[in-house]
C-alpha cells in the first residue's frame, strides 16, 4: 500500500512540474494572461491554478501585475537564463583559448565547471601529441580525483566544500586520494600555489594539471586543464607548463570581465 501511495505522490509531483512548465510557456508566448485563461489551458479548476501560480510567484518565476491582475514572467526566470547564458558564453569563449593552448602544449586541454558535486567538461581541444581520441565534452568527472575538480574545490568555502564531498570518496585507482584530511591539506596547497595536479588518480597512466578561470568579480568560475600520458606529462614538465596555462587562463578571465592587478 505504501508503494502505491509513493507512486501516486510521484505521479502527482510530475504532473505539477508539467503544469508549471506549461504555465511558463503560456506566459512566454502571450506576455500576460489571467488566471481564468491559465486554468482553462491547463484544464484545471481556478483554485488549482491559483495554488500553482502562488508557488511560482514565491520563487520569482511569475509575477502578478497589480492586485488581482494578470500574470507575467518574473525576474527569477531571467536569473536562471543568465546562469545558462553564462555557461554558454564560457564554453564559446573558451573554445579558441583551449585550441591555442592545446597547439602550444601538444596536449588535450579542457575547461570544466562545478555542477551538483561533479566537474562537467564544457570545452575541449586536442594538441598534436595527444594520443587519445576520447571526447570529454559533457562528461561528468569526480571533483576529488581530477586536477580540474581540485581547483574548483579549492575555491569553495568550507560549507560548500563539505556539501560537495558529503558522499563517500570513490577510489578510482590506488593513487586516488580518499582520506578527507589529506585531501583538505592538498586543497590548501592548491589555493596557495594557484594550480592543481592529478597523477594517475582517475586513470592509471594519465597525468593532468589545472589552473583557475575567474569571472568578473574574481570568483573561480571554471578550471582549465591539460592532460596527457604520464611518460610525457611528467611532474617536471607539469611545473614547466603551469606558467603558459596560467597566462591562457588570465586571457580567458579577461574576456569574461576579470582583470588581475
Amino acid at each position: 500500500m505504501r508503494n502505491q501511495d509513493s507512486g501516486n505522490a510521484t505521479g502527482s509531483a510530475v504532473q505539477s512540474v508539467d503544469r508549471a512548465i506549461t504555465v511558463l510557456e503560456l506566459l512566454a508566448r502571450n506576455g500576460e494572461i489571467g488566471i481564468t485563461e491559465i486554468a482553462g489551458e491547463l484544464g484545471v479548476h481556478k483554485s488549482t491554478a491559483s495554488r500553482l501560480l502562488s508557488v511560482l510567484e514565491a520563487h520569482g518565476l511569475v509575477e502578478q501585475l497589480g492586485e488581482r491582475g494578470k500574470y507575467a514572467i518574473g525576474f527569477g526566470v531571467v536569473r536562471l537564463a543568465g546562469a545558462a547564458t553564462g555557461r554558454m558564453d564560457l564554453a564559446k569563449l573558451g573554445r579558441q583559448t583551449c585550441q591555442s593552448l592545446a597547439e602550444e602544449l601538444g596536449e588535450t586541454v579542457n575547461i570544466a565547471i562545478a555542477d551538483d558535486g561533479v566537474a562537467i567538461n564544457i570545452s575541449q581541444a586536442r594538441g598534436s601529441a595527444a594520443i587519445t581520441t576520447q571526447n570529454w565534452t559533457g562528461q561528468r568527472t569526480p571533483l576529488h580525483a581530477t586536477s580540474s575538480g581540485k581547483v574548483l574545490l579549492a575555491a569553495m568555502d568550507d560549507a560548500e566544500r563539505k556539501r560537495m564531498l558529503a558522499h563517500e570518496l570513490e577510489q578510482y585507482t590506488p593513487r586516488t586520494t580518499v582520506d578527507r584530511d589529506e585531501l583538505a591539506a592538498e586543497l590548501d596547497r592548491v589555493a596557495e600555489d594557484g594550480y592543481a595536479a592529478s597523477f594517475e588518480e582517475l586513470e592509471l597512466g594519465m597525468h593532468a594539471v589545472a589552473v583557475p578561470v575567474r569571472g568578473p568579480g574574481g570568483e573561480v568560475v571554471a578550471a582549465m586543464s591539460a592532460s596527457g600520458p604520464s611518460y610525457r606529462l611528467s611532474k617536471q614538465r607539469i611545473r614547466q607548463i603551469v606558467a603558459p596555462m596560467a597566462e591562457a587562463a588570465r586571457e580567458l578571465s579577461a574576456q569574461l570581465g576579470y582583470f588581475s592587478a
